[in-house]
């Protein structure tokens, strides 16, 4: 039998991605006098960067945005007072290993805890990493026994780490038993292997994340347009060609994609690619992130200018994930406020100029009903 450990190495060493600060060196990602300081981020936080992700980082421009996300830097090693190692609060909402249930009729299932590439602004940063496994044998019976039990569950999240990074075989058995629940009826999964690593989205793979009778959906993490490349675009059509949606998730990252051509250039992509974008999530406060997150008042004006410039299809919901575990809540530009005059709204349009409309009570119902 396989163990979890042996799972998630096979899947890493597939693209042999780069780990160490002096491969980064011999690749020309980092200067050579960069190594000493980055192996002191690397020892607390994993790095791995694919082929296909160093492939698009220009080495001469020293901003680049690929880079920003995937090299790592010594930024990271400052953690400000306001972050924390659970940002999001799953350990307080954890209540078997590997299940998080935060929300009534939905939960996460973590079954792996490594990933392709490694985000520079990852919320769980102290968690995944190379080693630590997947979810296995006594643990995973025990998590699917949990969503068994409450059958208030409608929706299973599987996460992680990337939920793709497990083989297909490991994969099809998972799905396979979240299928033979007959409360589940939406299984999600959340990744970032189609534009990381394009050439792992097989048709075996495919296959495995098919349930029948279920809804599932694929839920693809992008942050740049580039990202999304002829073999990316192409490993997404194969799933949404297998009859499984797609939707689109984004971090609003400093020096990424915090410019308004270019988050509206990926929004634009990911809607080519047959993927409604879904959220643009504002960035976690996760330890040594300081450096890549925007203010909140910079992500609401970027969504206004997506407003009416860009098809609705392209709109995300711009959303903060409240510390503590108390869920997302969205956090986009109003654009509808009262007057001073009883009766009347003023509401702006995408342009900046403002209109007025009535606030139309509820009509009384009809005599005799």
């Amino acid at each position: 039998m396989t163990s979890a450990n042996e799972i998630a190495i096979a899947a890493c060493d597939h693209e042999r991605p780069l780990w160490r600060p002096d491969q980064l060196a011999e690749t020309g990602l980092i200067r050579p006098d960069q190594i000493a300081a980055l192996e002191r981020v690397a020892a607390r936080y994993a790095v791995a960067v694919t082929p296909a992700m160093a492939e698009l980082i220009d080495h001469a421009d020293p901003h680049d945005p690929i880079a920003r996300q995937f090299i790592p830097d010594v930024a990271e090693l400052e953690t400000r007072p306001e972050e924390s190692a659970d940002p999001i609060g799953d350990r307080p909402h954890s209540p078997v290993e590997g299940v998080v249930h935060r929300y009534p009729d939905r939960v996460l299932l973590k079954i792996v805890q490594v990933c392709a590439v490694y985000c520079r602004f990852c919320f769980r940063r102290e968690t995944v990493g190379h080693g630590k496994g997947a979810l296995a044998g006594e643990a995973l019976d025990a998590a699917l026994s949990y969503i068994r039990r409450h059958r208030e569950i409608w929706e299973v999240i599987l996460t992680g780490g990337d939920p793709l990074m497990v083989s297909a075989r490991r994969l099809r058995e998972i799905v396979g038993s979240l299928a033979a629940i007959e409360h589940v009826k939406i299984i999600r999964l959340h990744t970032r292997l189609p534009v990381a690593d394009p050439a792992r989205i097989s048709a075996g793979l495919v296959a495995a994340m098919q349930a029948r009778g279920k809804a599932v959906y694929v839920v693809l993490h992008a942050n740049h347009p580039r990202e999304l490349t002829a073999a990316a675009r192409a490993a997404c059509a194969r799933v949404v060609d297998a009859g499984i949606p797609m939707l689109g998730q984004s971090v609003l990252l400093r020096g990424v994609n915090d410019d308004p051509l270019v988050l509206g250039q990926l929004m634009r992509a990911l809607v080519e690619c047959r993927i409604k974008p879904y959220y643009l999530h504002h960035g976690d406060l996760a330890p040594g992130t300081a450096h890549l997150r925007t203010s909140i008042a910079h992500g609401r004006d970027l969504m206004r200018h997506l407003r009416g410039r860009y098809s609705g299809l392209c709109q995300p919901s711009y959303v903060l994930d409240i510390p503590g575990g108390f869920g997302k809540s969205p956090i986009g530009p109003e654009y509808l406020s009262p007057t001073a005059t009883d009766g009347i709204y003023r509401i702006e349009d995408f342009n900046g100029d403002f209109h007025h409309y009535p606030q139309c009570d509820e009509a009384a119902p009809a005599s005799g009903t």
